[in-house]
């Protein structure tokens, strides 16, 4: 199958309205917008909290393995659901191996409430 510069002319066109688009919006954003600038407006904002204290100062890990483990958990569930759509094709043998994936979850999860790493008031 020969493909020419001309098969591409729509995707290329696709992206350079998108890209012209989010210039726009941004453009007539800043443009149309109001301009009250106050030092409330002016400070660092993170999670609704005044910011107190070094920025460099140590905090807990915990908030990072709370969001790896998450990310662990969420890609594995997300194997599940291929496996859902085709389950009458795969048959026992693909029922099989999803109750050994489902095993392996089971184990990194009593390992992790083994481990107390979700417990806040550690």
């Amino acid at each position: 199958m020969s493909s020419s510069i001309y098969d591409f002319i729509p995707i290329l066109m696709q992206i350079a309205f998108s890209f012209l688009f989010v210039f726009a919006t941004v453009l007539a954003s800043n443009m149309l917008g109001p301009k009250r600038k106050n030092a409330n407006k002016l400070a660092n904002f993170e999670c609704g909290l005044d910011p107190i204290g070094n920025a460099r100062s140590p905090f807990p890990v915990k908030y990072f393995l709370v969001a790896i483990l998450f990310v662990l958990f969420d890609i594995e569930i997300i194997f599940m659901y291929p496996w859902a759509v085709n389950f009458q094709e795969l048959g026992w043998e693909g029922f099989g191996k999803m109750g050994i994936f489902i095993a392996v979850i089971i184990v990194g999860f009593f390992y992790e409430a083994k481990r107390r790493a979700l417990d806040w008031e550690k």
